[in-house]
C-alpha cells in the first residue's frame, strides 16, 4: 500500500523523533539538534528557539512513543491519535510550497506552537494509516538489544528492523554464524 507524501515523510519524522533519545542518548540535546531534525523533514513556520519548545516537543515524543507503543490495540490507539488532534486543534487544509510543491495537507496555523503543527501533521499522518488498516506498520525494531521504533512502508509489510543502529545487519550476521556453528 502506498500512503501520499506527506503521510510517508510524516509517519518517518515521527518515528526519527520518537528515536530522537532510544538510539545513543538525547539527540535533542539543544536547539541546534533540534533545528537540524525540523530542517532535515521541512518544517516550516514559527519557530521559538527557546527551551519551552524544546521541552514541548520533547514531550510530544514520549506522547507519540506511547501511541507506537500501543499499536497493537486499535481501540486504544485511535483514542489517543483522537485526543492529539484535538489537543493540537487541528485544521486542515491544502497547501504547496517551494520545497514540497506536491498539494499536501497542513492542519495548524504556521503561527501556532511548533509542537502542536507537528503533533498535529503526525497525528494525520496516524490517522491515514488507522483509516487504511495499517496500524500494524508501526512497529519496534526486532533486534533484541533495541527499542527505537520504525514505519514499516514496505509493500509486504515484512519490515523487522530499524536503520537507527544497522539492527538488520547485525541479527542477519548473528544468524548466519549461528547456522555455521552448527555444523
Amino acid at each position: 500500500m502506498h500512503f501520499t507524501h506527506d503521510t510517508e515523510l510524516t509517519l518517518r519524522a515521527a518515528s526519527v523523533l520518537i528515536n530522537s533519545d532510544r538510539v545513543d542518548g538525547e539527540q535533542l540535546a539543544d536547539m541546534a539538534a533540534l533545528d537540524e531534525y525540523l530542517n532535515a523533514f521541512g518544517w516550516t513556520g514559527r519557530r521559538d528557539h527557546d527551551a519551552a519548545e524544546l521541552e514541548s516537543v520533547r514531550r510530544l515524543r514520549a506522547r507519540l512513543g506511547r501511541i507506537w507503543a500501543a499499536a497493537d490495540d486499535e481501540v486504544h490507539t485511535v483514542g489517543q491519535v483522537n485526543a492529539l488532534l484535538a489537543d493540537t486543534r487541528a485544521a486542515p487544509w491544502l497547501t504547496r510550497h517551494p520545497e514540497m510543491p506536491e498539494w499536501h495537507l497542513h492542519l495548524a496555523s504556521i503561527h501556532d506552537p511548533l509542537w502542536q503543527r507537528m503533533g498535529a501533521e503526525m497525528a494525520m499522518a496516524l490517522a491515514d494509516l488507522i483509516r487504511a488498516g495499517e496500524l500494524r506498520r508501526l512497529k519496534v525494531c526486532a533486534a533484541p538489544d533495541c527499542e527505537a521504533v520504525l514505519v514499516d512502508l514496505s509493500r509486504n509489510r515484512s519490515g523487522k528492523f530499524c536503520d537507527t543502529g544497522n539492527c538488520g545487519n547485525r541479527q542477519h550476521v548473528a544468524a548466519y554464524r549461528e547456522r555455521r556453528s552448527n555444523k
